[in-house]
Formats: structure tokens, sequence, C-alpha cells
């Protein structure tokens, strides 16, 4: 058995052995696992034992955002061989369903997603996986840009929803990991300019760095005053709510255009009150977002060609030996942090 870094309860982390390797079956492939990112539902499992219904009651090992490389492949898999790199689109639809058939797979009840109770996560040295659910990595994208191709499709689906037009503005409240992921993607799916409001000035920072985002302070300028100054009163395009902030979700009304759209990324830990009447009286379009559906190949393509760059959004890499450790500074939830990521030994 291999060793794993294993949830055993809420607080408690351990590097163990445990048996959490399926068997390959005709369809599936092996990986080395390379590269796992730390998300903030892992860090919420490791903290409160439990996201909405999905409770940890028994040991499960974290982790569902990943590269790694190809050991071997089941005998039906012909578009993967062994030594392809790769990163692994970590929820397992099931195919039957009629929201498979429909194309929105995402939201299948029967989803089986990596480090959600009680399925186990990708933080080990192999895993089995299905091939159709496993991308070839370019050989510009590094391990750990692969890793980022699972939050980064968050983003690409938040874009998706919105529907944007070639010159948008668009404005992201919440400079969070996903919040950046979604105003790279706003840009990348065709807005002039993307505004980004958080109250941390270090996570501005980093995300006001690319060309095409402009950063609001709310400590200093609320979002719906810079946002009307900048659009000569008239409001964004498309209003990417990334926070899951009460205050931000009440006051979404005020921030987007007649007519404009709103898009539901972040989610609330509680139910928060919405102006409706807000929403109405602007004819707002809202939309939500729950992961993602065919959103993989699309983003791999986008930091293949040097559209999107995720790296500098990596603030550290720490060996799997130092995993409790990380997922620590990960609680600590720095304001210079954005994706810390446990790199693999290589076996």
């Amino acid at each position: 058995m291999a060793m794993s870094l294993v949830l055993e309860k809420k607080g408690c982390l351990a590097l163990r052995s445990i048996d959490a390797v399926p068997e390959l079956t005709a369809t599936d492939v092996r990986i080395a696992v390379r590269t796992v990112g730390i998300c903030g539902s892992d860090v919420h499992y490791y903290t409160h034992g439990k996201i909405g219904p999905f409770v940890v009651e028994q040991p499960m090992v974290l982790g569902h955002e990943a590269s790694g490389v190809v050991i071997a492949v089941g005998r039906d898999v012909t578009h993967l061989k062994v030594g392809d790199r790769v990163c692994m689109e970590p929820g397992i639809p099931d195919p039957t369903s009629r929201a498979s058939k429909l194309g929105i797979y995402n939201v299948d009840p029967s989803v089986r997603f990596w480090a959600t109770p009680p399925i186990h996560g990708c933080l080990t040295p192999e895993v089995v996986h299905p091939a159709a659910f496993t991308y070839v990595l370019p050989e510009s994208v590094s391990f750990a840009e692969g890793a980022m191709v699972e939050p980064f499709a968050i983003g690409m689906q938040a874009a998706s929803r919105a529907r944007i037009q070639p010159g948008d503005i668009a404005l992201v409240t919440g400079a969070g990991p996903i919040g950046m992921m979604t105003a790279l993607a706003a840009l990348a799916g065709g807005c002039a300019k993307v505004f980004v409001s958080d109250l941390a000035q270090p996570k501005l920072d980093i995300i006001g760095a690319y060309p095409g985002i402009e950063t609001i302070n709310i400590r200093n300028t609320s979002a719906a005053t810079a946002i009307a100054d900048a659009t000569g009163g008239w409001g964004a395009d498309v209003v990417f709510e990334c926070s899951g902030a009460a205050p931000a979700i009440l006051g979404l009304p005020q921030l987007a255009r007649p007519g404009g759209a709103v898009v539901l990324v972040g989610m609330p830990v509680d139910p928060v009150p919405v102006d409706i009447v807000g929403l109405q009286a602007k004819e707002l379009r809202i939309e939500t977002v729950f992961r993602y559906a065919n959103m993989y190949d699309r983003a791999i393509a986008l930091i293949a060609a040097g559209k999107v760059d995720l790296k500098p959004l990596i603030s550290a890499t720490l060996p799997f030996a130092d995993s409790i450790a990380a997922f620590d500074r990960a609680v600590e939830a720095r304001d210079t942090d954005v994706k810390i990521q446990i790199e693999m030994p290589e076996s």
C-alpha cells in the first residue's frame, strides 16, 4: 500500500499507507502523480470535517487538482500511452445519466469526485482514472500548470456561462484563487477589461499585475462607486461573484448594467439575502456555476497557446513529505498566498 496524505478525521492529517488505488479496468489508465494543488475544499474538510451534506466519516485521501505521468493503460484505451504527461479531471459522472446525456455531467447527482466523502483523492503516489477524463499536457505546459487546470476550469465555466461579448467590461468580486482564475478566463473570453475587487491588497497586487486587469480595494472605495466611475454610471456588462460573501451578493444589482449578467461562482456557507427587486429592475440575467463540464481541453489549449499564464499564481511548492505543513499553511490563508502545491516524489 502507498504512502498517502490521509484526513483521519476533522483536524487530523497523517502521512501513512492506505489502500486507495482501485484495479485497472479496460477503459482506465494508471497514473504516477507528480503535482497536486491544495484547494479550499480540501482545507475545509481538514478544518470542519464536512462541506454541506458531505461528511468525513472515515479516513479519506485528500487532493483533486493533479497532474502526472501515465504508467499503464487499459486494453481499450487508444488515445493515451505509457509516458504521456497528463492532468486529470477529478469528477467521474455516470455516462448513462440524464445529466451526462444533456452535456451537463457536472451536475450529475451520481458523480464521483476525488476527495469528496467517501471518495479518496489523489495525494497518493498512484491513481487509476478513466481515460476519458485524462488529458495529455503539451510539452510547453509543466506539471505545475497541469495541476492548475482544475481550478482554471471553474473560471472557464464561469466565463462560458456569462456569454461574454467581445469588448465587455467585467467585474469580479473576490480575489481568491477562483476569483483570479475567473478574471483571467474572462479576459481570454473576450473582455476588454476586468476589474477585481477585494479587501486584501496583496492579492489585488498579484492579479493586478496582469495586463487588462484593474483592481478595487473595497476598504478604500466601494465596488459600486469604482465601477460607476469607470463606466460613466452604466455598470459592468458582466459581474462574477466569487467571494460567497453575503454583502457582496446583496449588492450585486448596483454593480451590473441594465440588461447585464450576474454569474454566481462563490459558494456561501449559509443561505444569504438577495435583492430580487434590484435584479428585476435591471432585468439582470442570473447564471450559476457548479464545477465545470467540457472545459479541460479548452483550458489546456489556452495555457499552451500562451493566452493565459497561471504560473504567477503558484505561491509555493512543498515536497510530499511536508504535506501536513503545506495544509497548515493553507489554513493560515495568508494574503500573499494564492495556490500552494505539493510535489510528489518520483518513483
